[in-house]
Formats: structure tokens, C-alpha cells, sequence
């Protein structure tokens, strides 16, 4: 094998960006200037941000350092980073790490559990609250108490903001909905401990096992991941949900994934194949036939009723 194809092989697989399902957006210049300009958002405003799905060779160098925070919440898979010439860290599902700005950095996906990240840039005069100290790994995995809403649901909340136009209202919507997400991941023990609610009753648990699926809908969980989390056998805490819900634990989680296919259909131009990522499916035709038997009709003529934007299929 010639030295050439060697090297040809080495920089196919570091890929920077081009995944399946990737989803990005990169503020012009001129927008960032009038973020840094206006009163509200110069606090705490974003200039890049994005979504990678099994990211498969994922990987970021910057020898030369850039002027924004990066925060990587890694949602399922593995990767690791390294700050400077500081030792190499590991990340993992659930976890989240901030970049500093002003120092090099590099990272990237695990060769064999690539992950599947939420990223995005920040800065203004606040940025180093919420950066400082958090250049480490942190779990943000939920617990029972835990009443954080879905960081997916909230993170796309400020994607679609932005996808819709830079104007001025938008982007400090944007700004605003980015301390709110910043504040449930650094201050994650404040916000549970504020939740004086304990489940002590059945019917707690099963309020409890569906939020944690509502915070988990771009996982694939088990029954066993379910009734590990509720503390009980798997099968008397699938008695009790159906006896509470009058469905299955996986079943009600599959309705639960369905009724979030339905608000991205209305709400934004996603394809199916990248709305797959977005509820943990791999297979674009399993969730158009799991969509199928469950609303009575395919995710194309569900947008198409609905009045929504955009192909479905491709």
C-alpha cells in the first residue's frame, strides 16, 4: 500500500462536518456585531450552532484560538477532547463539557460508539459565568425528582428561533432561552433540589418513568433501562404503568416518539431521515410505518394536512 493512499485514507476518516442528519447554522458576521451591540444579548448571545448525529470520524482542531465558548452535550455515543496540552478527556452519553474561549483545543468522536452531539458557540460579557469551571466532563443525566424539561426539546426550540431570520426579536428570544438552557446544566443540583415534590406513590413512579422518557425520546431505552431508573422489576413497574396508562412502558415511549415526530412535521422543514435522529431511530422506513399504524396516515400526507413546510422524504 503506497504512502499516498495511506495519507488519502487518514484524512477521509477525520471528517470536520458533512454527517447524515447534521444540522447547522453560522451567524454572518454583520449579525454577530449587532448581537455584541444590543443591550439584551450582549450578555449572552450565540454565533454558531448545530446538531450531529453518530457522528462517524468527527473531528476539530483549532491550533488557533477563537474568541467564543464551546459548549459539546453529547447525547448518546462517546468522544473525547483535549485543551491545550493538557491530558486527553473522555465523554460519554449525558455529558457535557465547555471549551474555553482563547485557548487551542481538539476534538472527536469514538471510532466505535461515534457520538451524537449538540453544539454551539457562545460569548458576551456573561459567557465566563456559565464557562467557568465546566471545561470538565459533566453528567447531566436525569433522576427520578429530576423536573429539568427535555434539553433536545429545548435546544431545538432555539434552532428553529434562529433558523426562522436573524431579526432582532428573534435572536433575543434566542438569547434569553440560552441562559435557561445554560442555567439547567450548570446549576443542575439547584434545580432539583428546588423540586420539593418526592414520587411516593404509584402514582408518582409512572408520572416520573414518563418524564424520564420524555427527557430520553432520542434514546433508545428498554424496559430494564425504565424499571432501572423507577427502582422497581421490570415487571411490576409494567403493571402498574399500564395499569395507570392503559399501555405498555415501550409502547406509551413509542406514542411518546410519534407525538414528537408530529411537532417537528408541523414546526420545521426536517426530512424524515434527519427527524430520525431526533427520536432515536435509526431506520427513516421503521418510523414512517410505526408513524403509519399509529396517526392512520404516512408522515407526507400528516404534513400535508397539517399545512407544513417541506419534503419528508430524501
Amino acid at each position: 500500500m503506497s504512502l499516498i493512499f495511506i495519507i488519502f485514507a487518514a484524512m477521509k476518516l477525520k471528517l470536520k462536518e458533512g454527517f447524515r442528519g447534521e444540522r447547522k447554522i453560522v451567524l454572518p458576521p454583520q449579525v454577530v456585531e449587532m448581537e455584541e451591540q444590543d443591550p439584551l444579548m450582549q450578555g449572552l448571545h450565540i454565533t454558531d450552532i448545530g446538531f450531529y448525529p453518530r457522528a462517524s470520524h468527527h473531528y476539530c482542531q483549532r491550533r488557533e484560538p477563537i474568541s467564543a465558548h464551546v459548549l459539546i452535550y453529547c447525547v448518546d455515543g462517546r468522544g473525547w477532547y483535549r485543551i491545550g496540552d493538557e491530558a486527553e478527556l473522555h465523554v460519554g452519553r449525558d455529558q457535557y463539557f465547555i471549551l474555553p474561549a482563547g485557548r487551542p483545543h481538539v476534538y472527536g468522536s469514538d471510532d466505535a460508539e461515534p457520538w451524537t452531539i449538540y453544539w454551539l458557540h457562545f460569548k458576551g460579557s456573561q459567557a465566563d459565568v456559565y464557562a467557568d469551571g465546566a471545561a470538565a466532563p459533566s453528567d447531566v443525566r436525569p433522576s427520578l425528582q429530576s423536573r429539568i424539561s427535555d434539553r433536545g426539546q429545548l435546544f431545538e426550540e432555539i434552532f428553529s428561533t434562529m433558523e426562522y431570520g436573524f431579526g432582532r426579536e428573534n435572536l433575543r428570544y434566542a438569547s434569553t432561552m440560552l441562559h435557561h438552557y445554560l442555567g439547567t446544566m450548570r446549576y443542575l443540583q439547584q434545580f432539583r433540589l428546588a423540586d420539593i415534590r418526592r414520587p411516593n406513590s404509584e402514582n408518582d413512579v409512572v408520572a416520573a418513568a414518563i418524564h424520564y422518557m420524555r427527557e430520553n425520546l432520542e434514546h433508545r431505552l428498554t424496559l430494564s433501562d425504565l424499571s432501572r431508573f423507577t427502582g422497581y422489576s421490570p415487571s411490576y413497574f409494567s403493571n402498574i404503568f399500564k395499569h395507570q396508562t392503559g399501555h405498555s412502558p415501550l409502547n406509551y415511549f413509542s406514542m411518546m416518539k410519534v407525538q414528537r415526530v408530529c411537532q417537528l412535521l408541523d414546526q420545521t422543514d426536517m426530512r424524515l431521515n434527519q427527524i430520525c435522529f431526533k427520536v432515536g431511530i435509526d431506520d427513516s422506513y421503521y418510523l414512517s410505518r410505526l408513524f403509519s399504524k399509529q396517526m392512520g396516515m404516512s408522515p407526507t400526507e400528516y404534513r400535508q394536512r397539517q399545512g407544513g413546510r417541506g419534503k419528508v422524504d430524501g
